[in-house]
């Protein structure tokens, strides 16, 4: 298959596989690292429903996408020449003063001020991107700002939670989560990219509020379900305190799957030291029509931090390595 460059063009080559990574945060950072290592057609569709810190304010002040996700991809897809990096650390710079700018990273400001003078989120991503001579394409998942409301339970008490930072630390267990407004528009770079690719990988991420959004979106989980490409769900390293943190390895997969159950995956990757029982894993992976993949991608330093080097590794892997055989119960061990 090919991928949509940001001219449109359809190119392909020696460039790797056409891959969609989708999340928000930290986690789709990690895997942007990984897949710069092995492909440059790389595109992040990034979560837009960010109400806290600088994004937060620039979101309510001017009425436009929260930015921080989007700069955070960017600079992971920055080359790595002292032009790239510069200006990288220069997105993701935050300011330190007395005033108003305090806390305000310059990329988010840098990002908001080119969606005010061209009226184009996404292309005021790509000018950023060309400034980075990113390896790949940064999108918005939706073109509008999105909510998250989440219905929680906390000892027997059921609640409802409205806003990304709020659920994030809401006392008790996330039962369901939704987005507001309902069926937001989507760019149709997103959906172009979806349909071109050979890849489309999910997580890893905060589960509720970066990684299940993305199927929540009517014409987004649309693209997901109906892509030929191939899907692969990445495992977080450790359960999330707030979201997750009564959640095992299997929960994560299932969990996935109630929010949208017509969604087949073909490889489920995961870390051996983050599993809670593998059997159940090996069921849940079978549950979504995937093969449960067992690599070693943690950072040296045992921290939960997926290592860019070793996830890359996994997911050359994945791609080299997979066959079709969908729903085999053994694992592919280490």
């Amino acid at each position: 298959m090919a991928y949509l460059d940001r001219d449109g063009w359809a190119q392909r080559g020696e460039i790797g596989e056409s891959v969609v990574a989708l999340g928000g945060g930290h986690g789709l950072s990690a895997t942007l690292r990984a897949l710069r290592h092995i492909t440059h057609a790389v595109t992040a569709v990034v979560t837009v429903a960010d109400d806290g810190g600088s994004s937060g304010r620039l979101r309510r002040e001017m009425d436009v996408l929260p930015p921080g996700d989007l700069r955070m991809a960017l600079a992971s897809l920055c080359e790595e020449t002292e032009w790239g990096l510069t200006w990288r650390d220069v997105l993701q710079t935050r300011l330190h003063t007395t005033g108003p700018l305090d806390g305000h990273a310059l990329g988010n400001l840098l990002i908001s001020g080119l969606w005010q003078m061209l009226g184009d989120p996404v292309e005021g991503l790509d000018w950023v991107a060309r400034l980075l001579n990113a390896q790949g394409r940064v999108l918005p998942m939706a073109s509008v700002p999105l909510e998250i409301e989440a219905d929680l339970d906390n000892e027997g008490t059921s609640y409802t939670v409205r806003g990304q930072s709020r659920v994030a630390v809401a006392p008790g267990t996330v039962r369901h989560v939704r987005l507001i407004p309902e069926d937001p528009p989507v760019p149709g770079a997103v959906l172009d990219a979806i349909d071109a690719a050979d890849w489309v990988v999910l997580g890893p991420g905060s589960w509720y509020t970066s990684v299940i959004p993305h199927l929540l979106v009517t014409d987004l989980h649309r693209a997901l379900v109906t892509t030929d490409a191939h899907r692969a769900l990445i495992l977080n390293l450790a359960r999330q305190r707030g979201e997750t943190d009564t959640m095992t390895s299997a929960d994560h997969v299932r969990v996935l799957l109630e929010h949208a159950p017509d969604l087949k995956l073909d490889v489920v990757l995961a870390d051996p030291t983050a599993i809670d029982d593998i059997d159940d894993l090996v069921e849940a992976a079978q549950e979504a029509g995937a093969r449960l993949m067992l690599r070693q991608v943690r950072t040296g330093d045992g921290m939960p931090h997926h290592d860019p080097l070793r996830l890359a590794a996994a997911l050359r892997d994945a791609f080299d390595g997979f066959l079709g055989e969908v729903g085999r119960p053994e694992p592919w061990l280490a």
